[in-house]
């Protein structure tokens, strides 16, 4: 199972040695993993140095390594310069598509995302009645923001009237900051595999912005990142803790119900923009799109890695 790889301690050497990636201080091994064992490397600790090789083994891997400044939230990923055998035919797929097409997958996407806010909100005993149907009034484009409507409903409904969204606060915005970057490796891992390029978005256009496409496509997995930081900061954990990584970090195992049975989160993910980028060479939206947990499975997202602590 691919694992993600946080280094969060000051003043740590990154190496490549007999296929492993090596962690040292002070010129003493610390600890190892297995390269073929790495779904993302996040570095967001002072005075890390690094091996060259570590940058290319990642990239002959197609593993995203993602630079974070102080509030956790990504500054930097490290990118590929090859990625699948169709790329070329693919990237032209993705710059061709229509506006129309992609004002459709943008539709399925935040519909999706809605839904899955719902079932988090009802997972938790909160009124959730009104979610599936804002989802089924999304239009091609969202022309009307449904996304902004739910949203506000939801995050005042899961964790309180008195909260905000705020990437540069403490408390559970840090987490859900950590928790985002984590799905965001996971997902820019995903485009490169398929062979896309993650600056041309669906919907998301900011030319400052080299992961609109990363944003786009992480959106129906979002509310499984704030489910789990619900149930940190229900246990208690309001701090970016070594449990706390451990529990947001497990949302790569997390098993989804696809069309093929269960699949583990970084699965799923590679099957959907797999999906994505088969919509752009067929011209038609061709989604494979998550199925919302059941309360149960939802309940306890993280809770086995906090019970290792």
């Amino acid at each position: 199972m691919e694992r993600i790889v946080d280094i969060s301690t000051d003043g740590l050497h990154l190496a490549i040695y007999r296929g492993f990636l090596t962690v040292s201080a002070n010129g003493e091994e610390r600890g190892r993993i297995a390269l073929d064992d790495i779904g993302a490397l996040i570095v967001h600790a002072h005075g890390t140095t690094w091996s060259n090789q570590v940058f290319v083994r990642m990239a002959e891997r197609n593993v995203p390594v993602v630079l974070c400044a102080a509030n956790h939230a990504p500054v930097s990923v490290v990118w590929p310069l090859e990625g699948h055998h169709a790329q070329g035919a693919r990237l032209r797929a993705q710059i061709d598509a229509s506006k129309p097409l992609r004002k459709q997958l943008w539709q399925r996407v935040i519909a999706a995302k809605i839904r899955m806010q719902g079932q988090v909100l009802a997972a938790n005993g909160k009124e959730a009645g009104a979610f599936d149907m804002l989802a089924r009034k999304v239009r091609s484009g969202d022309p009307d923001n449904i996304e902004a409507q739910a949203a506000r409903r939801y995050w005042k409904s899961l964790f309180g009237t008195d909260f905000y969204r705020d990437p540069n606060a403490d408390g559970a915005n840090a987490l859900l900051n950590y928790g985002y970057t984590v799905l965001r490796a996971l997902v820019s891992r995903a485009i490169c595999a398929s062979g896309l390029h993650p600056t041309i978005g669906i919907f998301h256009s900011n030319r400052a912005n080299a992961f609109a496409l990363a944003d786009d496509l992480m959106e129906p997995y979002r509310p499984l990142v704030d489910q789990l930081v619900f149930n940190l900061t229900a246990a208690g954990i309001n701090i970016l803790s070594p449990a706390a990584k451990r529990a947001l970090t497990s949302i790569a195992t997390f098993d989804l119900q696809t069309p093929v049975g269960l699949s583990p989160v970084s699965v799923q993910v590679g099957r959907f923009v797999h999906s994505v980028a088969t919509s752009f060479e067929a011209g038609e939206v061709r989604l494979e799109l998550p199925s919302p947990p059941s309360p149960l499975e939802l309940a306890g997202l993280g809770k086995s890695a906090l019970e290792e602590e």
